[in-house]
């Protein structure tokens, strides 16, 4: 097996539920040794979150936590506090997700760390910042799709759609991928430097900037968006669509791929049609446009449909579950699923030719290597 990436570079993760455990999780991808710190008895939040439960436990701890081992470590007591110290005083990185402040409070500080550690990168994730108002806010990715402003763009449009969050939590997914990119960069600055240095992520500036194109409208137009169900602001027709069977989304981005479509529908007066003859114009009027591809999807299967616009050139797809979702990815042999010791979980989408994401470890059980990294941290001490 090739060395990863990050080969030799030891993490300890002190962070806990969701955008933490997944940054760490993609560094172990990319080769680096993480030392998961939890606590005694219960462990990570998400070991009990369930169900569903797998043999080796919750199956949100087991989509998070691959390529670590598990060090349980009670901080108020001073003996597992000083092994803490060690831990961090030997390793590369440290993300913790602590309110802000405990980390200080626990004599774990960014200033006593980098004492005997000046080559450390620290990283931080907080939901609302390390200081001001919302300092010792609590945060989750429901709280913050709410506050965020994604809720507000997510629903059917019209006074009976209700706001909706989406079916996965995506803000911390991007809190988690900021945080593993700014380690990353923090990491690439120290080779020219010599010193490590503090990464700060929060939950609400990664949902501020998980908003893009509707961000960018309200920043630069001042246009405040809303719901608008599968429909897009800026581009139609880019929604989903009845066919006689099942739901298909059609995503047309252009003039060109407009008359492709018409054609492939057999409706090329659509294409010619004054109210459809630029993007512009198909949005303002979206819903005679809407009526006219809904009546001549509604004449067939979604597969049909979605194959004949896909052979003219005309982004298409059906509609899938999530089972439907990884078996569409196998067919397309991206060989979306690793199996580690028995445990499933979803390959790592960074694919590196030379230094690749691998699985080395299923996710660890609770403590499960506190005898070899303590007796490893006794020995190492001064």
């Amino acid at each position: 097996m090739s060395a990863g990436a990050l080969d030799g570079l030891l993490v300890a993760d002190f962070s806990r539920v969701l955008a933490g455990p997944l940054c760490t999780m993609t560094l172990g991808d990319l080769g680096a040794d993480v030392v998961k710190v939890e606590r005694p008895g219960a462990g990570d939040d998400t070991r009990a979150w369930g169900p569903p439960f797998a043999e080796e436990g919750s199956s949100y701890f087991l989509g998070l936590n691959r390529n670590k081992r598990s060090l349980v470590l009670d901080l108020k007591d001073p003996g597992d506090l000083a092994l803490a110290r060690e831990l961090c005083a030997r390793a590369d990185v440290v993300v913790e997700s602590f309110r802000p402040g405990l980390m200080a409070e626990l004599g774990l500080g960014l200033d006593i760390l980098r004492q005997t550690n000046p080559r450390l990168v620290t990283c931080s994730i907080s939901a609302f910042g390390a200081e001001g108002p919302g300092a010792q806010l609590p945060g989750y990715d429901l709280l913050l799709q709410a506050m965020g402003g994604l809720m507000s763009v997510t629903g059917e449009p019209g006074d009976e759609g209700r706001p909706l969050k989406a079916g996965a939590a995506l803000i911390d997914m991007v809190c988690g991928l900021y945080a593993a990119t700014g380690i990353l960069a923090a990491l690439q600055a120290r080779e020219r430097t010599g010193g490590g240095q503090h990464v700060a992520v929060s939950l609400m500036d990664s949902a501020l900037a998980a908003l893009l194109n509707q961000a960018s409208a309200y920043l630069t137009a001042g246009v405040v968006a809303g719901r608008l169900g599968n429909r897009h602001p800026s581009i139609a027709p880019y929604e989903t669509f009845a066919a006689a069977d099942r739901d298909l989304a059609v995503a047309v981005g252009n003039d060109a791929l407009f008359s492709r479509l018409s054609a492939a529908l057999g409706r090329p007066d659509l294409a010619a049609d004054p109210r459809f003859a630029s993007n512009a114009l198909r949005l303002e009027h979206q819903d005679a446009l809407a009526a006219e591809l809904g009546a001549a999807f509604a004449r067939g299967p979604a597969s049909e449909w979605v194959e004949r616009l896909r052979s003219a050139g005309v982004p298409a797809g059906e509609i899938n579950d999530v089972a439907g979702a990884f078996a569409l990815a196998e067919r397309l042999g991206l060989g979306p699923v690793d199996e580690t010791d028995g445990v499933r979980t979803v390959r790592s989408p960074l694919r590196l030719d030379a230094t690749p994401a691998t699985v080395r470890a299923r996710p660890p059980r609770l403590g499960e290597h506190d005898d070899e990294l303590r007796a490893w941290l006794r020995a190492s001490a001064p």
